[in-house]
């Protein structure tokens, strides 16, 4: 039995004629898998070399060569290198946009993000990376330098326009411009770490719960009041801890005092470090991330108030580096893997689905991370604050 390339190829010389004839209008031609290029001083057809050349180059079938260049792993490795060596030897590419006219998709996801300079960004885009990976999908990144609907919807239609199968969208941050956020149908798309509302499947970190495992833990030492420094209040993330540690503070009778607002550097908690290491009343520092924790524990130690004995301090990320800070840190984990395997997960689910999948909201459960840096308050602070 003939293989249908046997058959294509035999067709293709019957073609000639016509592709000349085409050739007058366009430069490049793609039949199946082999692509016609057309000379421009006498527009004679060059094939470049076919899946067939391939096949017969090597001595293995067209289907064998299929597998190689799909990544399939059902082909013995002698076999395998001898047809990528035809491959070199003869300039064979694999056509993409005709496999993706086969198959319907061009195994590309598209990721939006407005910032690669914080630690949960660069690990859920590192996760995002593995897990497209492991699905043969490459990941074409757009940063959008403005947190604002007409930045990400021009990012979306560029992504649209790129073939893309589907988009994640890492939005981390409120909208400068207050816009709804709304993106025309077309593409699949989860969002990250976001309020995008009820229309779009969101996958994140539970924030809310976190924030209440931190003072909460802090509350069960003795603590009579938990101070508490916040990321940026354009954040998402920071706003779902503030929430929290305020009603897990008003739940415990104790008036929350305010918060004050970082922005996510060791520097931003260093400085708000001092201000706090000053008050005696202050002996528990919940830190909404474990950089700006270790600028707490800096000023803290400058100031010469010990941790845990004076002042209790808890982070929140669980970075590598947290169980090496002096002393080594409590914290919340998050698990930033998990977010972004869940996110190409659903992605993929919802470019694979006949029908529309409806719009959910996942969120990934944190875990408190004791170590050496809270303990019970001192036996006789100078001063205790209680609501």
């Amino acid at each position: 039995m003939r293989d249908g390339h046997d058959d294509l190829d035999s067709l293709l010389g019957d073609l000639s004629p016509v592709l000349r004839m085409l050739g007058e209008f366009a430069e490049v031609i793609d039949v199946d898998e082999r692509t016609f290029v057309m000379s421009d001083e006498t527009k004679a057809v060059r094939a470049r070399p076919s899946r067939v050349d391939v096949a017969v180059h090597a001595g293995v079938s067209p289907q064998t060569v299929s597998r190689v260049s799909n990544g399939h792993h059902n082909v013995d490795p002698v076999t395998r290198q001898r047809v990528v060596d035809s491959m070199r030897a003869l300039g064979y590419r694999p056509n993409g946009a005709a496999r993706a006219l086969k198959s319907g998709r061009f195994n590309t996801i598209g990721v939006i993000m407005f910032t690669l300079e914080t630690f949960g960004n660069t690990r859920t885009l590192d996760a995002i990376a593995k897990e497209a990976a492991r699905a043969n999908c490459a990941v074409t990144l757009i940063p959008v330098t403005d947190p604002t609907m007409g930045r990400v919807a021009g990012a979306y239609d560029r992504l649209s326009e790129a073939a893309v199968d589907g988009v994640v969208i890492i939005f981390e941050a409120h909208l400068l411009d207050d816009a709804e956020f709304s993106l025309p149908p077309g593409i699949p798309v989860v969002v990250v770490d976001s309020d995008a509302g009820s229309g779009y499947t969101v996958v994140d970190t539970d924030q809310a719960a976190g924030a209440r495992q931190a003072t909460q833990h802090l509350l069960d030492l003795g603590h009579r009041q938990v101070w508490h420094i916040a990321g940026p209040p354009s954040s998402f993330s920071a706003a779902h801890r503030v929430e929290s540690w305020q009603r897990t503070l008003r739940e415990a009778g104790i008036t929350p005092p305010e918060p004050l607002y970082g922005d996510w550097t060791t520097e931003s908690g260093y400085r708000h470090g001092l201000v706090l290491g000053r008050m005696p009343e202050v002996t528990a520092i919940f830190a909404g991330n474990d950089q700006m924790a270790l600028g707490v524990m800096r000023a803290l130690h400058e100031l010469g108030r010990r941790i845990p004995g004076d002042v209790s301090v808890v982070g929140f990320d669980d970075m590598e580096e947290s169980g090496s800070f002096w002393p080594p840190l409590t914290t919340v984990r998050q698990d930033f893997a998990a977010v972004g395997r869940l996110s190409i997960q659903k992605l993929l689910s919802k470019i694979d689905a006949v029908e529309p999948d409806a719009a959910d909201r996942t969120l990934i459960p944190t875990r408190l991370i004791v170590r050496a840096s809270t303990g019970a308050p001192p036996r006789s602070p100078q001063f205790e604050s209680k609501g």
